[in-house]
């Protein structure tokens, strides 16, 4: 009623000025609440309203800095297959006819369309004719053929080449390419996603010494902006602005700044203390993983890491049975929950089953130490207490430590009984013998006749030796002892025991150390040696001058181990095992050759059966990398991935900033 009362004063007023000139106190505060709930109302309907009837979007703007390990030297696409730095900046900076997009398929980018033709032995790409250079220039057909034909000069030099020999590349009109095959090749594709560099830039340019390599010019997009160095010379970082001019979905992030560090302890304190958004690790435990207030992305490599065995370089390992031992005797499931916090999978063989849905192989070696020592003993390889018994076998060879003793027949033997007149080999080479002692062949004549001389000489043996009823002539006993000081048995003493090589890198070295542990309850010495990868490449990997190494094979999104394993590859391919085995060079040829996903499966199942049957190597894990970004970084997408770079794959879609737009 109170409400009436002041709502019918309120329309016998001539005007709003005198309104709250008729109410007295209390109607002022009723009149205000009522006021204050009707805005209040409106405001949340009208919110209500809003927030159905939009969404949030990413919007551009923002930048991030991306911490990462070494300093970029080549980034160009020629060399950056060198060094992960290199290959992320050149992830974003350049372009290829194919990339793989965020679930890692091969998806068109320069290239609008491509044919496989011919049965696989000629592949046909038309450009798209609206992408540009960074710096304004049209990219044509030219910048394609350019970049193919340098990585194919040897003098080059590039990482590239062995995969591009004997690839002949042509045009076709103003946006066509074509290249021509040798014989089909199931993986091409994949070689199609090398980004391509401008023809304009480099053609008059020494590729190796450019200071071009540092300043690149792409058509990606992401594109140089600018770089800080320090004293040293060193690259400390290096800032990427989005690419007006590109081609493809426009990227939401503005700016990209990097990073770089010498060490990972260097960089973890970096982004404990905020200085870093984004970085990259390999799989460490859970504990280690909750320092970081950061959001976890997890990406798996197609990869592997093994020991690759070196038989030209160790006895012992140059043994199959030996090697399957050492297979036998390694626990994969301590090392991935002692190593990387089950954060990552066991490898059974160079076939990983996420491609092709391949069938695990029949021949696993499942962790069993007693069979590993069984084998070991089977091919000869005793422990200590068992070989103490040869005057040969070393006294110090440490406790539990095996050796095999090999007794080699010698080249020459006495077999025949001499005496005064014989002639021939046997009588030289008895003469021989006995001229190594003065006391008993003191004029030393050798001129294959058993004459006087002879005789006495063999008189003297007898009676040295206590030799009796032979009297000069050369009989059984007289043979015997004869053979027994010039011609004896050779005893080849092998010991279990070789050096293990690998990266001066965390995780290698502890999983190298637990494997020293785990083959030293099976007798085995090993030996461990660390080294910076780039000395190790260099000095270790290239003149394979190892015995056992422990080191990663990054693998294609299409399978073809013909590279790791064909016996061509062995002194200067990726064939770290030295490995030779003709009906396995028969399966990888003809599966690198098989169009065909599901026969080209059955060919790689094969060869993985004649593979892990041989043992050349220790298949053991497939870390996950783990992406640590700060919560302000979004759009980023899990999977499998090629090689660390690719997770920038998808990097359009990341987003900082926020809009609301209408549904």
């Amino acid at each position: 009623m109170e409400n009436v009362r002041v709502l019918k004063k309120l329309l016998t007023l001539t005007g709003w000025k005198q309104f709250f000139s008729v109410l007295d106190k209390k109607e002022k505060i009723i009149f205000f609440i009522l006021f204050i709930s009707t805005l209040i109302s409106g405001s949340f309907l009208l919110s209500n309203f809003y927030f159905k009837n939009t969404e949030l979007k990413p919007a551009q703007g923002g930048n991030f800095i991306e911490g990462v390990i070494g300093h970029p030297r080549f980034i160009n696409p020629i060399y950056s297959e060198l060094s992960d730095v290199d290959r992320d900046l050149t992830e974003l900076i350049f372009s290829g006819l194919l990339k793989y997009n965020s679930e890692g398929e091969i998806v068109p980018d320069l290239a609008k369309d491509y044919k496989i033709l011919e049965d696989g032995k000629v592949y046909e790409f038309y450009l798209r004719d609206d992408v540009f250079w960074h710096d304004g220039k049209k990219l044509s057909n030219d910048d394609v053929i350019f970049t193919i034909r340098t990585i194919q000069n040897p003098e080059i030099k590039s990482p590239l080449f062995p995969n591009w020999l004997g690839i002949k590349v042509e045009k076709i009109g103003d946006l066509g390419i074509r290249f021509k095959l040798k014989e089909p090749y199931s993986a091409f594709i994949e070689r199609a996603t090398v980004k391509i560099l401008p023809e304009h830039i480099w053609k008059d340019v020494p590729l190796v010494t450019s200071n071009l390599n540092l300043m690149p010019v792409g058509s990606g997009p992401y594109q140089f902006k600018g770089l800080e160095q320090d004293e040293r010379g060193e690259i400390v970082s290096l800032g990427l602005t989005a690419n007006q001019k590109y081609f493809g979905k426009f990227p939401n992030i503005s700016q990209i700044s990097f990073k770089f560090f010498d060490a990972e302890d260097e960089l973890m304190k970096s982004a404990k203390d905020g200085e870093i958004d984004n970085f990259l690790i390999l799989s460490k435990d859970s504990k280690f993983l909750k320092d970081f207030a950061f959001q976890k992305y997890k990406f798996s490599l197609l990869g592997y890491f093994a020991v690759f065995f070196n038989p030209a370089k160790n006895k012992a390992l140059a043994e199959k049975e030996v090697r399957a031992a050492l297979n036998y005797g390694t626990n994969k499931d301590e090392i991935l929950e002692k190593i990387l916090g089950n954060q990552g999978k066991i490898v059974k063989s160079p076939i990983l089953p996420e491609l092709l849905n391949f069938k695990e192989p029949s021949n696993v070696y499942q962790f069993n130490l007693t069979k590993a020592k069984e084998i070991l003993e089977k091919a000869g390889f005793t422990e200590k207490d068992a070989r103490l018994q040869s005057p040969s076998a070393p006294a110090d060879g440490g406790q539990g430590k095996r050796l095999k003793i090999i007794k080699k027949e010698p080249s020459f033997q006495l077999k025949s009984n001499l005496k005064s007149g014989s002639e021939g080999k046997e009588v030289e080479e008895l003469q021989k013998c006995l001229a190594q002692d003065k006391e008993v062949y003191p004029l030393g004549k050798i001129d294959g006749r058993f004459d006087t001389l002879t005789k006495k000489a063999i008189i003297r043996f007898q009676e040295k030796y206590k030799i009796e009823g032979e009297n000069g002539k050369v009989l059984a006993k007289t043979r015997t002892k004869i053979n027994e000081i010039c011609f004896p048995i050779q005893e080849e003493i092998i010991p279990l025991k070789f050096s293990l090589v690998t990266v001066e890198q965390p995780m290698l070295k502890e999983t190298a150390f637990l494997l020293k542990k785990q083959w030293e309850s099976l007798g085995a010495e090993v030996n461990i040696k660390t080294l910076d990868i780039k000395i190790l490449e260099r000095e270790i990997i290239k003149p394979r001058d190892y015995e056992a190494l422990l080191f990663g094979e990054v693998l294609g999104r299409i399978p073809d181990p013909f590279p790791f394993w064909h016996s061509s590859q062995r002194e200067f391919g990726f064939n770290l095992s030295d490995y030779k085995n003709k009906k396995a060079d028969e399966l990888l040829e003809a599966g690198r050759t098989e169009l065909s996903p599901e026969s080209r499966a059955q060919k790689y199942e094969d060869f993985q059966d004649v593979l892990l049957e041989d043992a050349p190597a220790v298949f053991l894990y497939n870390p996950d990398y783990i992406y640590l970004s700060s919560k302000k970084v979004n759009g980023i997408r899990e999977g499998l991935i090629t090689d660390p770079s690719k997770r920038f794959a998808g990097i359009e879609d990341w987003y900082i900033k926020t809009k609301r737009v209408w549904k």
